[in-house]
């Protein structure tokens, strides 16, 4: 998935990050969470042609250094965390992304939170608190630790607007670096 619009940025991997945001941002909001794979593209190229082809690769003037490959859907049935703990990938994958949305408080709410509440009791408060923002955080992790995300909030829903960065969603990023534990 290529995008025009997407800034061109040094490293592969933030470009990566930035192209799955802007492929989120195409379905709109109010979306499930999605879940990519990143190969490299030279080596899909040479080992699955076919595929890159698919893809829009072929073309050797592509000169991007990561491929998201969107995987099946993610299961809403199950937490997050615990869906990423089944998950291991093959050779071939250098790295993954995922994209999700959540509400978030800004920190001046954090100290507001009451002591205690259940996950889903959380959940609920903070759906209600006035300063609540409806983000989308896109994040990706290599084999080696490296990362990045891009955050989009809702209300400021603009390819200009994208918060990027390797440490501001760091639990996810956590989490996906921990799919390619052995």
């Amino acid at each position: 998935m290529t995008m025009s619009n997407t800034p061109m940025a040094a490293n592969p991997l933030t470009r990566a990050v930035l192209e799955i945001d802007e492929y989120a941002s195409g379905l709109g909001w109010d979306q499930p969470a999605r879940l990519f794979a990143l190969v490299d593209t030279a080596r899909l190229r040479t080992q699955e042609p076919a595929l890159a082809a698919q893809l829009g690769l072929e073309d050797e003037s592509v000169t991007t250094g990561l491929t998201p490959i969107e995987q099946d859907e993610v299961p809403t049935a199950k937490a997050l965390d615990e869906f990423l703990g089944t998950i291991a990938w093959p050779d071939a994958v250098v790295g993954c992304a995922l994209t999700v949305e959540r509400l978030m408080l800004p920190p001046s709410a954090e100290n507001q939170v009451p002591e205690g509440l259940s996950d889903a009791k959380l959940a609920k408060w903070v759906a209600q608190h006035p300063d609540r923002q409806e983000v989308r955080m896109t994040v990706g992790v290599l084999r080696d630790g490296s990362r990045d995300s891009a955050v989009r909030l809702r209300e400021k829903d603009s390819p200009t607007e994208v918060l990027t960065g390797p440490d501001l969603v760091p639990g996810l990023a956590e989490a996906l670096k921990a799919t390619f534990a052995d």
